[in-house]
């Protein structure tokens, strides 16, 4: 009997399983594998053994960091790789350097560095998951890792300011999708009717910028214009997560539609009793109004308090 295998990574909305795309990339994989694993969601990543997301938990091994969960995966004889030819393995590294040198910085620079991203959405989703009084602290720390990130690895000559790197990142991001766009086609996977490891890093990075509502919406204006990828992560999310294209599993809409038909009878049954108390309140005996008692002025015309007295 296999080992119980534990993922513990951030949670999801938006219709997502999960907002973070190492953990959907991970996410994905098992689903596409049929590995058995235990979903976990928490609140900051310090609670997990190595203070990184997402991690995998095998009995006495932990991992962290997709690629190597996945290969750990394998070896346990999930492989979702097993019917690529050789050439497809090599184009399935490329395209995943691709994704994580092109599609990567513009990612995190929508989620966590674009000013009005940030404060509008990313900022409050985390800190509303995120216990007091790191909901104050972990935000901004991720915040500025990721924009370090970007300008580490994207800062250099000839781009010296941080708008000339927006600029270049989000050029470099619309012609990733371009390429994955041509590259898949009309087909349903990017190797045919199977999904593979190169699909669950696409559903990774694309699911969120697809799905998050953001004030700001230029990578995900682009990305909506090439249909092929959107219907891509819609059926990912239909056919191996149980979700609509809405957000919803299909068992789970009608027990929404209860909860909401029984959320607004208690509100309304609460309305009702506020106001019969409300037509009590006036109908009952009125006390009237206490006088103010009028100080005294003392023969300098200034007020006989003890603060005056014990002036000198």
């Amino acid at each position: 009997m296999a080992a119980p295998m534990e993922l513990s990574c951030w949670g999801g909305d938006w219709g997502l399983p999960s907002l973070h795309p190492e953990s959907l990339t991970v996410m994905a994989y098992a689903k596409f594998a049929g590995a058995p694993l235990t979903v976990n969601t928490i609140n900051n990543s310090w609670s997990t053994p190595k203070a990184d997301v997402p991690v995998l938990i095998s009995e006495d091994i932990v991992i962290s960091q997709p690629a190597k969960i996945l290969n750990f995966l394998r070896k346990q004889r999930y492989n979702a790789d097993y019917e690529l030819s050789a050439k497809q393995g090599a184009d399935t590294l490329a395209y995943i350097a691709l994704l994580e040198e092109k599609l990567l910085p513009a990612l995190l620079h929508t989620f966590w560095v674009e000013a009005e991203n940030y404060c509008s959405v990313t900022k409050p989703w985390f800190a509303s998951r995120i216990p007091f009084p790191l909901s104050l602290y972990l935000p901004g720390k991720m915040s500025r890792e990721a924009l370090n990130r970007i300008l580490l690895t994207r800062g250099g000559p000839p781009l010296y300011s941080l708008t000339e790197v927006e600029a270049q990142i989000y050029r470099d991001a619309k012609e990733c999708l371009n390429l994955l766009s041509k590259r898949l086609g009309t087909s349903q996977f990017f190797f045919g009717n199977t999904p593979t490891t190169l699909d669950a890093f696409v559903f990774g990075f694309l699911a969120p910028v697809y799905k998050v509502c953001f004030p700001r919406v230029q990578l995900q204006e682009h990305l909506k214009q090439l249909t092929n990828l959107c219907r891509f992560c819609d059926d990912i999310l239909t056919c191996y997560f149980k979700l609509t294209v809405t957000g919803h599993s299909p068992s789970g809409q009608d027990t929404a539609d209860a909860n909401l038909q029984k959320l607004t009878q208690l509100v309304n049954k609460e309305s009702n009793l506020i106001e019969k108390m409300d037509d009590n309140l006036r109908k009952s005996p009125q006390h009237p109004p206490r006088k103010i008692t009028t100080l005294k002025l003392a023969a300098g015309g200034e007020e006989s308090s003890p603060l005056n007295r014990l002036s000198p």
